[in-house]
């Protein structure tokens, strides 16, 4: 009866270990996988244990059972560990394996030593079986000691995962801890509860169950495994698999049948033996290798295009050389052709409304400009000719790299020399239309000009995107009448203190005012207004743009003679 006993417990846990091998998946942790293995290992021993003829026979069966006893708590609590998410430091593994195994060499002392067994000895009655009579050393203390150390702390690990993992599935938890409660009951108490037999290897085949039970679901709350069995099974990505010497280590179908060159490639042989290969996947891993950012690249194959995303294979946590994963893009990449169609219409019409908008906005300036300009009998076409004026200065600027004018300074500066009289809005018709020279109380309220056009200038561009302009803007209507020494209007400002647009509409300005006729005089000519403009140089003037106005000049009295020679 009781070697009955012990071969049903021996093939069940065959029968549970088969089962398992049919399941087993890549991805089971080592440590349920050993499980499996010592459990019918400790069954076989026990059968032997209860066949025994003779001592000899029994001391072996008896040391073969230790090989489950002392490794079979430890690997049920590693298991426990793995399935919890908890990961023990390689120091601390090594010291429970070396302590599981002392345990192990001292009870292979047994019938020579009396470290671990004293004494053994056993007899065969009919009615009870096999009965043993051991007399345990110190070392066996110690196997207990450390059996309910590995259970102690495979329960603790239950229950705090149960409080503190919640990524850990609670029906798993549950599982786990009924082989814990079975096996410490059949281990401290098997032989009390029935005196004949081992309670310990119907306990184990009923773990294995367990077991079996939670491995059929521990696939499904491994995430990463899962999508990454989903992706080879679906067949819609590609995987290429290459060492860090470039050779060959295996691809799935999916990627050979997107590149058949795949097929000519030997493993374990370099990639750069077949021509495709070598100049894209090669060329794709070098860009990789030179720069981990380069992780990502397109190829296109008739009429699809592929995505493949470069990145390290790994073993573990080792690094082992290089995967390609090729995925289909196509359908992204018409969209995103078709977003970028729309993108480059919607953009083009914007720039046309915006350069509308921005047309009007100038034309409402030069109106306004012209609206002021016809109330002053003096000035007349004076915006269109200082306009002309800066424009033919910045020309020369631009010849100029120490002043590092960009193109945007430059079409600011011109937009904005319309501007500079807008002040004149402000002032008074009696004294803005009066036919002769101003009193000294009437050229002071007509100085106040240069700050109100700032003022208006500003109104007008407030809240517009081109900061850059507004500012050129307001400082050529702000301060085109300082002076370099100071001497000037409305606040003094001196030398580099004036803004620079501001010192070029001051030339162009007095320019214009020199040769053009005003009702309070004639026409200056061209050489004697060049006179008054180079003697101003340093005093009136920026002397810097001294150069620039020299070779300006033939070029403005061009224009200034093509003016007059319209006008007769």
């Amino acid at each position: 009866m009781t070697e009955a006993y012990y071969a049903a417990t021996f093939i069940a846990s065959l029968l549970f270990m088969m089962l398992y091998m049919y399941i087993w998946h890549k991805h089971f942790d080592v440590h349920i996988t050993l499980v499996f293995v010592l459990v019918p290992t400790n069954n076989y021993a026990m059968l032997m244990l209860a066949r025994s003829q003779s001592v000899e026979e029994a001391v072996l069966a008896q040391k073969l059972t230790y090989i489950s006893g002392c490794y079979l708590p430890l690997i049920i609590l590693l298991a426990i560990l793995s399935l919890c998410g908890i990961e023990l430091r390689r120091w601390v593994r090594v010291m429970l394996y070396g302590a599981s195994t002392v345990i192990f060499v001292s009870a292979q002392t047994i019938g020579s030593a009396t470290i671990f067994y004293k004494g053994f000895d056993f007899k065969r009655e009919n009615d009870a079986g096999m009965i043993y009579n051991k007399d345990y050393g110190f070392m066996h203390t110690l196997f207990y000691a450390l059996v309910v150390f590995y259970i102690v702390v495979s329960i603790f690990v239950i229950i705090y995962s149960y409080f503190k993992k919640n990524q850990v599935s609670r029906k798993m938890l549950h599982m786990l801890l009924l082989p814990e409660i079975f096996s410490a009951v059949a281990f401290f108490g098997g032989r009390r509860i029935i005196a004949q037999i081992e309670l310990l290897p119907i306990a184990y085949d009923l773990a294995l169950a367990v077991y079996l039970v939670i491995i059929y679901r521990i696939s499904l709350y491994n995430v990463a495994d899962i999508v990454i069995d989903s992706l080879v099974e679906q067949g819609d990505t590609g995987f290429v698999s290459v060492d860090y010497k470039y050779n060959y280590l295996g691809s799935n179908e999916t990627a050979k049948n997107i590149f058949p060159e795949l097929k000519k490639l030997t493993v374990d042989k370099p990639i750069g033996r077949e021509p495709f290969i070598k100049s894209h996947m090669q060329r794709w891993l070098t860009n990789f290798v030179n720069d981990e950012k380069r992780s990502q690249t397109y190829c296109v194959r008739g009429d699809k295009t592929y995505l493949v995303t470069i990145g390290y294979l790994f073993d573990g946590r080792r690094k082992r050389g290089y995967q390609l994963v090729i995925t289909d893009d196509t359908r992204n990449q018409q969209y995103i052709r078709l977003i970028n169609g729309f993108n480059n219409q919607l953009k083009i019409e914007v720039e046309e409304k915006t350069q509308g908008i921005v047309e009007m906005h100038n034309k409402l300036i030069l109106g306004m400009a012209a609206m002021v300009e016809s109330r002053d009998n003096s000035t007349g076409g004076h915006i269109r000719r200082t306009s002309e004026g800066v424009r033919l200065l910045l020309d020369e600027l631009r010849k100029d790299d120490s002043f590092e004018l960009t193109d945007k300074f430059c079409e600011d500066m011109i937009k904005a020399a319309p501007m500079h009289d807008l002040g004149k809005i402000a002032v008074d018709d009696a004294i803005l239309r009066k036919p002769g020279r101003f009193t000294p109380e009437e050229f002071e309220k007509m100085k106040a000009h240069a700050a109100e056009g700032a003022k208006i200038v500003h109104q007008i561009l407030d809240g517009t995107d081109d900061e850059e302009f507004r500012r050129v803007a307001e400082n050529v209507a702000h301060y085109h009448h300082e002076r370099w020494d100071g001497s000037g209007y409305p606040e003094g400002l001196k030398g580099e203190e004036i803004p620079f647009e501001a010192r070029i509409m001051a030339i162009a300005d007095v320019y214009d005012a020199l040769v053009s006729k005003r009702v309070y005089k004639e026409a200056m000519s061209f050489d004697k207004a060049d006179a008054i403009i180079m003697e101003g140089m340093g005093t009136q003037f920026d002397r810097q743009l001294e150069a620039c106005y020299v070779n300006a000049r033939p070029k403005l009295e061009a224009y200034y003679s093509s003016i007059a020679a319209e006008a007769q």
